[in-house]
């Protein structure tokens, strides 16, 4: 139990009394958030200090091993040299949504404890329950969705000699549905042997309608040479059959914001409610919504976040060419998985993915290019996308499972996706900025990293540079409990104000207390208020696998009139999708975004990308239609490109889909 006379300091460098008890959420002299940051401390000389201690007149000791950092707004003391094992946390940085992260050290004698962050500890300082005490009470779903990160998991850290970490139970924990690691065992390599064993008990006390085929699973995994890809495959497959019987709901709202100082908007998203031409955004969200996401094919399955950068004249343009070309491929790419009647693999999916974020990258990095522009002066833009995959499956007989509940998330730059229940927020995605970079090539800790001037500048976004030197993350996502995925940029992500708000919005969406769209506006507006030097893009999903909710949402148990909507989307004819092309989605590019096209741009040395503020230059006289008409025929071949790549990755699939005969209705489960 925590002391109640337990205190933690404010954040705010410049609070006049930084002191307050444990229990306040914002610090009782300025309104400060406070953050509560528990720690694992690794090692035996951890396990000798006692709770109620405090170490280094900075750490107050909860329980073993678990430590509040009561000054969380200094820096920890960092070594010198970097342990081999410290190493191996920082450059598995990229899964640190289920692997905690290093976050400094306490010297004591001559001994060194290693800090982690992020470890399996609730907001109350207590542990996450171990899988094993979870499993009885766990769904049939989320068994196999444990059993399937955790397979996931050992392929990563089976290379670095870390898989033993994956065959101690009391290391295993979960949070809801996600698996986490409590720390890195680096005494066995633990074999696909060593992790079945592990399971042997787990199945055995497990669903009574998986045992069967989960046995013949773990029978394989017992071989002396198991395949792992064969078994990730038969997983899978029950993974997806076993969530394909639950049902979903989705609903979804979205807008952008320019912000309090700023009069131009670089960021898009969609879906995207009109500009709000009052004072009350939430007004004119409630205003639009049937007109803008009634008739979208697209709707509610994907949603996109977009941060443009290169100014007012290049961040725009940017951000909606992104918008605009992955919505036609996302259309194409639907469509192919709606025609397809076995299971397309993750990573299938995956490469389709990243086919059209290459597509995407170059045409803007071809426009970029076109027009001569450099260093700093070149556009770009951060995305971050989420497509729910409405894969069908075979359940008994000729019966059909409308959709496997698959959720991928694809994200450049520092635009992030949370995920958020009544009881957690879960950050999905990693920024790609010079900080993540540095911990990730093992040169500093991540709180080390934060203090370099640098620290927040991109690494990456679409349009700076080739795509084949791009490297796109792209993660997978089974939709199992009630929640709501939240999707911004970085103008409400700033100052970590999602984790100091996620509960005063997302779980009253969740009791249904506010409406998705409510909430959009309540997001942006607290953006406005505490962030109001950038634009801010917030697309909130509503996911519901239980019927028991007050307030209804869109539902997904037909797919038939999705399937019809863009199959007849991908046959109308060419020159009218062209025409339509121009009309309605070019026509969003402003004045100002036009007059961008014919931009004279002075040559520098190549810069990294940041969101740098960047020097204009005066347009030229010369009007912009021909410059116009050279972007849409690079958006043109660049979908086209995209299709050819999935040709290439499905060829009888693909075939099918190209042809326009009638659209067999298959029979849907009730």
């Amino acid at each position: 139990m925590i002391s109640t006379q337990s205190i933690i300091a404010c954040t705010n460098p410049g609070c006049a009394n930084p002191i307050n008890p444990l229990g306040n959420r914002v610090c009782a002299s300025c309104d400060t958030p406070l953050v509560h940051r528990y720690l694992w401390a690794l090692g035996l000389e951890a396990t000798k200090i006692h709770p109620g201690e405090k170490v280094a007149n900075r750490y107050e000791v909860i329980s073993q091993q678990i430590w509040l950092d009561t000054k969380p707004g200094l820096t920890p003391e960092i070594p010198t040299q970097l342990s081999a094992s410290t190493l191996n946390y920082l450059r598995l940085n990229s899964s640190a949504l289920h692997i905690p992260q290093a976050y400094g050290v306490v010297k004591l004698s001559s001994n060194e404890i290693l800090l982690l962050e992020n470890a399996p500890i609730d907001y109350s300082g207590n542990l996450y329950p171990t899988i094993t005490d979870a499993w009885k009470q766990a769904t049939r779903v989320r068994q196999l969705y444990w059993l399937w990160q955790i397979l996931e998991l050992w392929q990563t850290l089976s290379p670095l000699g870390l898989a033993g970490s994956l065959t101690i139970a009391e290391n295993i924990r979960v949070k809801g549905w996600c698996v986490r690691l409590l720390e890195l065992k680096e005494s066995t390599q633990g074999s696909l042997q060593d992790l079945a064993e592990v399971w042997i008990p787990w199945i055995a006390n497990g669903n009574p309608k998986l045992s069967q085929s989960l046995e013949k699973i773990l029978e394989e995994m017992r071989t002396d040479s198991p395949d792992v890809h064969s078994v990730s495959k038969q997983l899978n497959d029950l993974l997806l059959t076993a969530a394909g019987e639950l049902p979903l709901y989705l609903q979804v709202a979205g807008a952008t914001d320019a912000g309090s100082e700023l009069s131009q908007n670089e960021d898009n998203c969609y879906p995207k409610i009109e500009e709000n031409t009052g004072n009350n955004i939430g007004e004119n969200i409630l205003l639009n919504i049937q007109e803008n996401n009634i008739h979208d094919p697209l709707l509610p399955r994907v949603s996109i976040v977009c941060d443009g950068i290169g100014g007012h004249e290049g961040g725009e343009v940017a951000s909606l060419l992104a918008i605009q070309s992955l919505k036609l491929q996302i259309r194409a790419f639907l469509t192919e998985i709606l025609s397809q009647t076995e299971i397309i693999s993750p990573d299938l999916l995956k490469q389709q993915l990243e086919a059209s974020l290459r597509v995407v990258n170059n045409v803007i990095f071809a426009s970029n290019e076109e027009q001569k522009r450099s260093g700093l002066q070149r556009m770009a833009t951060t995305i971050v996308l989420a497509i729910q995959v409405p894969q069908k499956i075979q359940k008994n007989g000729n019966c059909v499972s409308e959709n496997t509940h698959e959720l991928y998330l694809v994200n450049l730059g520092d635009s992030r996706a949370y995920w958020i229940t009544p009881n957690y927020c879960q950050q999905l995605t990693i920024d790609d900025d010079v900080s993540n970079r540095e911990v990730r090539l093992g040169r500093a800790m991540y709180r080390q990293a934060l203090e370099r001037p640098d620290a927040t500048a991109l690494t990456q976004a679409l349009g700076t540079k080739e795509a084949e030197s791009l490297h796109i993350n792209i993660q997978r996502l089974i939709i199992e409990e009630d929640g709501i995925l939240l999707l911004c940029s970085d103008g409400l992500s700033d100052n970590d104000w999602v984790e100091h708000s996620w509960q005063d919005y997302g779980t009253r969406i969740l009791s249904g207390e506010i409406s998705i769209y409510q909430a959009v506006s309540s997001w942006i507006n607290l953006a406005n208020e505490k962030n109001g030097h950038d634009n801010t893009s917030v697309v909130i999903t509503h996911c519901r696998v239980s019927s028991d909710f007050p307030t209804p949402a869109i539902t997904l148990e037909t797919e038939t009139n999705l399937e019809e909507n863009l199959t007849s989307n991908q046959t109308e004819k060419s020159s009218e999708s062209n025409t339509q092309l121009q009309n309605s989605e070019i026509s969003e590019i402003t004045e100002a975004s036009e007059e961008l096209l014919d931009l004279k741009i002075e040559d520098e040395d190549a810069q990294s990308t940041t969101e740098t503020e960047i020097t204009e230059e005066k347009p030229t006289r010369r009007k912009s239609l021909i410059s116009l008409l050279g972007l849409l025929f690079l958006l043109m071949v660049g979908t086209a490109s995209g299709l050819f790549a999935w040709r290439q990755l499905a060829p009888e699939s693909f075939g099918q889909s190209c042809r326009q005969l009638p659209q067999t209705v298959q029979k849907i489960c009730p």
